[in-house]
């Protein structure tokens, strides 16, 4: 239930989040959000982000009660924005009762101390809005060492000033620690916390290494779905695997991988994997903290690049994907872009990306339309990377028979005098697999 507190600083009731063993209510925050242009950048791409904010700080769990774009010729370096304007603002926080300050621009420790003060509310930025989310929307043991390591290197430089709190429980953003229970500020010990997790991750890395070579082995390609946050992997993951992967109209639903069989309309077996969204400006703790996961996606064979056609503005989004899989190494992985949701988007928007990508294939995932096509262009681009083999095979070695049924197209086989001859499609990368059963 909720606990209503007197703020000491405004006199104002807080809203924060108190609960029993059976019962948990969660009061919704107040925001108030702040875009700030630097110099010459471009406004559009600026309300972009804004909105974009919107949707984040929704997802965490605040209403956007108002938002304001500040342009400036450059950052104030203790308040990122004038004094004028911080005044400005701070009476209108006041006038809406608002919680909680959400700048789109990340903050230094000093500048968010300093907006703390004058706004007497809570003050974040959007690095540690998108953590907050992570923070909530983790569910493996993984990924939740991921989101706490990049959660304490966020908060390690600002805990000056902070209190004495680096975790509570509560009800909005940046309440949410790494825990559940208090964690002590004294730097060494979180240092100590931060060595530890490194090293936990370090042990799901060579897991994560083995499992990967133990795919390699299996000689089945590996096809990847990346894309911006809440542009459809998760519905189209379904609709080609039936996996059940929770689908939500919220950013960042899926955080951790799955991979899933499927085979594909010539008979050739693949490995589906879904991958976290990626978002502009995707900050640089969660990148180093996921990047575990995140190199998953360099042992592809195919990157399926898929795009809301329904957002404003898809450009921005594809330049954002290709920004994080450069960041990662896999930004030369052959990819196919698949423009999704084309049952609401605008038809010209679609005939534009159609015209700016001609090899895509337009689909919509939450109806099925167009999967069909999808799945025979996947097909198609497999064959690059695929090598027309001629193999004799010894009688006596009936699991290799298996082994190339199950991970090759099989495009013909009869049996000979020294055993079965079977000609093949198989993964250059592998076919060297075979030489010794290969026709002279």
């Amino acid at each position: 239930m909720t606990d209503p507190r007197t703020d000491p600083r405004t006199g104002r009731s807080r809203r924060r989040l108190t609960a029993t063993v059976t019962d948990l209510q969660v009061v919704r925050q107040r925001g108030y959000l702040v875009r700030v242009v630097l110099g010459d950048a471009d406004r559009i791409e600026a309300e972009n982000s804004l909105r974009e904010l919107g949707l984040l700080a929704d997802t965490a769990g605040s209403d956007a009660v108002a938002s304001v774009l500040v342009r400036r010729h450059q950052a104030d370096p203790a308040l990122l924005i004038g004094s004028g304007k911080v005044a400005e603002i701070a009476a209108e926080v006041a006038a809406l009762d608002i919680d909680v300050v959400v700048f789109d621009n990340e903050l230094t420790p000093a500048q968010q101390r300093n907006l703390q003060q004058r706004f007497h509310v809570d003050v974040v930025d959007r690095v540690a809005l998108i953590l907050d989310i992570f923070a909530q929307h983790a569910t493996s043991h993984e990924g939740r060492i991921q989101v706490e390591l990049a959660q304490h290197r966020y908060r390690l430089p600002r805990l000056r000033g902070r209190g004495v709190e680096m975790s509570r429980l509560g009800a909005g953003i940046n309440t949410r620690g790494p825990g559940e229970t208090r964690l002590e500020t004294d730097r060494r010990r979180i240092l100590e916390r931060v060595s530890k997790l490194e090293s936990e991750l370090r042990s799901s890395r060579r897991s994560r290494a083995t499992m990967a070579k133990a795919r390699k082995r299996s000689e089945i390609p590996v096809v990847s779905l990346v894309g911006y946050t809440n542009a459809g992997k998760s519905t189209l993951f379904n609709q080609l695997t039936d996996a059940g992967a929770l689908v939500e109209d919220r950013l960042f639903a899926t955080l951790d991988s799955t991979v899933r069989r499927r085979q594909l309309p010539n008979g050739r077996p693949v490995l589906v994997s879904d991958t976290v969204g990626f978002v502009r400006r995707l900050p640089h703790q969660l990148i180093e903290s996921f990047r575990s996961t995140l190199e998953e996606v360099n042992q592809a064979s195919l990157l399926l690049h898929v795009v809301d056609a329904a957002d404003p503005d898809p450009d921005s989004q594809i330049a954002a994907v290709r920004e994080v899989l450069r960041q990662i190494g896999a930004g030369t992985i052959d990819e196919l872009m698949v423009i999704n949701k084309i049952d609401v988007a605008e038809p010209a928007m679609v005939s534009r990306l159609e015209a700016l990508h001609p090899d895509a294939v337009a689909i919509a995932a939450a109806t099925g339309q167009s999967i069909d096509a999808l799945l025979d262009a996947v097909a198609d681009r497999l064959e690059g990377v695929t090598t027309e083999v001629d193999l004799v095979v010894p009688y006596d070695r009936g699991d290799v028979v298996a082994r190339l049924h199950d991970v090759g197209e099989v495009l013909g086989e009869d049996h000979v005098a020294t055993g079965t001859r079977i000609r093949v499609k198989l993964p250059k990368i592998d076919a060297d697999r075979y030489l010794e059963f290969a026709t002279r």
